[in-house]
């Protein structure tokens, strides 16, 4: 799974970029076609948005003076303009904000994913395990349900409640092999309800997945969504 961009960037030395970027550069480059230069442009353009969709993850910004305000000091910065406020005096007001806005995304995101939950508790066929997992039965299947010891092969589809996709078997077009004691609790008790050909959508509140760990693309605290498909062997 994926690291955040800025963690990549603050990365970079370490993973050899900052050595390459040492490298004389050749007495004489050619110049870009210009098929080229677009697509750096496009790059660099990619780049830009995913560094403020991780920025917006981080911080509230309530209108268009906001987004101008923090793109203006992102140029100036960019291009080695001097800074047009002290920044040592908002230094701590930026630490302030950070915290403050931390706060308040994890608890819009908190009462979003419970919302998830009690909603997806109200669907028709929803089954409510033991340790809190949601399982709702697509395709039945055949034939015996494993136990708690057994090892299982399933394609899988993982999301959060948004919908975004952290991983998935079926896009690896490779299905996925382990004992039901090497995943995480949600995974093992909902497969234990599942037959060989059957098809579930399970809900795992975050106690039962990967609780106060950030993983990967996962962040922490979150409620995940599998589309798991039990295959026979």
């Amino acid at each position: 799974m994926k690291k955040t961009v800025i963690l990549a960037l603050l990365l970079m030395p370490s993973l050899g970029i900052a050595q390459d970027v040492a490298q004389p550069a050749p007495a004489a480059e050619p110049v870009p076609a210009v098929q080229d230069i677009a697509e750096r442009n496009k790059m660099l353009y990619s780049l830009g948005f995913l560094l403020g969709d991780n920025l917006k993850r981080q911080l509230i910004l309530d209108n268009e003076d906001d987004y101008k305000a923090l793109s203006q000091g992102m140029r100036d910065s960019l291009l080695n303009k001097k800074s047009q406020t002290d920044l040592d005096q908002y230094k701590p007001a930026i630490i302030q904000k950070y915290q403050d806005d931390a706060k308040a995304i994890s608890a819009k995101r908190e009462a979003a994913q419970q919302e998830y939950l009690a909603n997806f508790k109200k669907e028709k066929g929803v089954k409510e395990l033991d340790n809190g997992t949601l399982i709702k039965l697509s395709r039945a299947g055949k034939g015996k349900t494993p136990k708690a010891d057994a090892t299982v092969k399933v394609h899988y589809t993982g999301t959060l409640i948004d919908g975004t996709k952290f991983d998935s078997s079926r896009d690896r077009d490779e299905a996925f092999t382990t004992k039901l004691t090497d995943v995480i609790p949600c995974w093992t008790k909902a497969l234990q309800y599942m037959k060989p050909g059957s098809r579930a959508k399970v809900v795992c509140p975050a106690d039962t997945a990967y609780g106060n760990r950030p993983v990967g693309q996962i962040p922490a605290n979150s409620v995940l969504v599998f589309d798991i498909e039990m295959l026979a062997e």
